[in-house]
């Protein structure tokens, strides 16, 4: 007679740690410590991968050749990159130029979002410094697998982007890996696969804008990504009005109206491109527009605390 040794217990196994400037946690879970380290090893190798061909902060990164180019040659580049480039277009063609990866080309010295910050520029100063903000300067040449910014002085940036994409990603490599079920969460935009231990789905809360480190709400989910965008860690208060650290690359000046817009859907690289221009666009608007689209998802609380849903979101 033989009896087959009872199976492991699962547990959560994770990891955190600063990656692309940002707080990351990886999870894994597994019937062993050794397990499901090897696997959130390969999301975060994935991770420093995605940000050596991103950043901003090292010479030799893709991402600044384009930028050192920016008025006087094409740069080719891997094509992941140059996929990555043509999504961010496509996302702001979606978001009428409220998403713009030609964001590294505006003037920071107008805005300092803090106690300091007494008055808004005006709008004239203001429409100056994003002057180089346009997304249609960006030129792509398919058979060369080039990327050209039109003006000099332009500059692309991935923040707004970029660790979404990373998040997907790193997902992609754990599941490779053998990881059936896991977290991603880069500093609060997360994307979350299979289920908890006990098999249930994992329990995801939204940020309170007004309580830091808190959740005002919480939801049932697996498949899926989440991102928030908000005002309640960086803004100013000017006679008495609150304004965002999130710029209008449209106007040069802070947005308000808005805490915080969250995203759900099944891409985090999508929930974290949608979740500002959400902000910038406003909330009819904004909500307009993802009501428009598949499998897409938003929250918005705005500055009086009234809280705003599409039609299939189920808080608890």
């Amino acid at each position: 007679m033989v009896i087959n040794p009872p199976k492991s217990k699962l547990e959560v196994f994770k990891k955190s740690l600063i990656l692309m400037g940002n707080r990351f946690e990886l999870s894994a879970v597994a019937a062993e410590q050794q397990i499901a380290d090897a696997q959130i090893e390969s999301g975060i190798i994935e991770i420093q991968r995605i940000e050596k061909l991103l950043t901003t902060y090292s010479d030799d990164s893709q991402t600044n050749d384009i930028n050192r180019n920016a008025g006087i040659k094409p740069v080719k580049v891997d094509q992941e990159v140059f996929n990555l480039i043509e999504r961010s277009i496509k996302i702001s063609d979606l978001t009428q130029g409220a998403f713009d990866i030609t964001y590294g080309s505006i003037d920071k010295s107008l805005w300092n979002f803090d106690v300091n910050m007494k008055k808004l520029p005006d709008a004239e100063t203001a429409k100056k410094a994003v002057r180089l903000i346009n997304y249609k300067n960006i030129i792509l040449d398919n058979t060369n697998r080039t990327v050209f910014l039109k003006e000099e002085g332009m500059r692309i940036g991935f923040g707004g982007i970029g660790k979404g994409y990373a998040a997907d990603r790193a997902k992609m490599v754990m599941k490779d890996n053998g990881c059936e079920s896991g977290i991603v969460n880069a500093s609060g935009d997360l994307t979350v696969w299979g289920s908890q231990p006990d098999g249930s789905d994992w329990t995801v809360g939204v940020v309170n804008p007004n309580v830091k480190g808190e959740a005002f709400s919480y939801m049932s989910v697996t498949g899926l990504a989440i991102a928030t965008s908000g005002n309640y860690e960086k803004y100013a208060v000017i006679d008495g009005k609150k304004y965002s650290h999130t710029i209008s690359p449209k106007t040069g000046l802070p947005v308000s109206g808005i805490k915080s817009v969250t995203i759900i859907t099944k891409s985090a690289e999508v929930a974290d491109a949608m979740a500002t221009p959400v902000m910038i666009m406003g909330i009819n608007t904004g909500m307009d527009l993802i009501n428009q689209l598949k499998d897409i998802e938003a929250i918005i609380i705005d500055d009086d605390n009234n809280l705003y849903t599409t039609r299939n979101i189920n808080l608890r």
